[in-house]
């Protein structure tokens, strides 16, 4: 069995980091998707792709991976640099503005 470890990315609808600080442990399909030729819905015998193991940290995945036996490959996360402005929003409102600020 193949398997990867990863930290998962931040929703691209919010700015938030919700549910980005665990890790996971996801298994790679073994069989192709097949489509049903009456209903057209795809579908596999695979029932390993389903599973998605979540660990507080990447050590843990990596030590359960050892553990059972599962060849498991590690992807670092990539993070995120903060857009922190020196002055933040209420520097646009400030009375001690030097140039007028406009739409």
């Amino acid at each position: 069995m193949r398997a990867r470890i990863y930290q998962p990315a931040r929703n691209a609808m919010s700015s938030g980091i919700g549910k980005t600080r665990h890790w996971v442990l996801e298994f790679a399909p073994e069989q192709a998707r097949e489509i049903d030729p009456l209903m057209g819905w795809t579908g596999s015998g695979d029932t390993q792709s389903q599973v998605r193991l979540t660990f507080a940290s990447r050590e843990a995945a990596e030590e359960y991976a050892r553990t059972h036996a599962i060849d498991a490959r590690v992807f670092a996360p990539h993070k995120r640099r903060h857009n922190i402005r020196p002055g933040g929003y209420g520097d646009n409102f400030a009375p001690t503005r030097r140039q007028p600020w406009t739409h």
